[in-house]
């Protein structure tokens, strides 16, 4: 199966950082640009960063851009969502998977399916 494992999330007060993980099962995430989205409760699911598969390029929503960034280490299979200064708003399940830009937008390609996500919380 092909599937994502997202990991790193928990509590963290407001302006505080944390950094998530994005690995891979069932298929070589080095050779996918690879993206984080979030879903907080009641709203539709976000997409906010995609990075391409050398790392050379990468895409954020406005929402986080300057706050967040993403980077991936090939030789580790991972990629990473370094998150800085955090509001309650970004409280959400954030979750990875392959991406691409069109136009300006970030979107989903479906052929992996969504991981369990991992909850990040920000709350005093």
């Amino acid at each position: 199966q092909v599937q994502l494992v997202e990991s790193g999330g928990g509590l963290v007060q407001p302006g505080g950082s944390l950094r998530l993980s994005c690995a891979a099962s069932g298929f070589n995430l080095n050779y996918q640009d690879i993206g984080w989205f979030r879903q907080a409760p009641g709203k539709e699911r976000e997409a906010i960063t995609c990075i391409t598969s050398s790392g050379g390029s990468t895409h954020y929503a406005e929402s986080v851009k300057g706050r967040f960034t993403t980077s991936r280490d090939n030789t580790e299979h991972l990629v990473y969502l370094q998150m800085n200064s955090l509001k309650r708003e970004d409280t959400a399940v954030y979750y990875c998977a392959p991406c691409a830009v069109v136009g300006v937008r970030i979107v989903r390609l479906d052929f992996a399916s969504w991981g369990r996500g991992t909850q990040v919380t920000v709350s005093s």
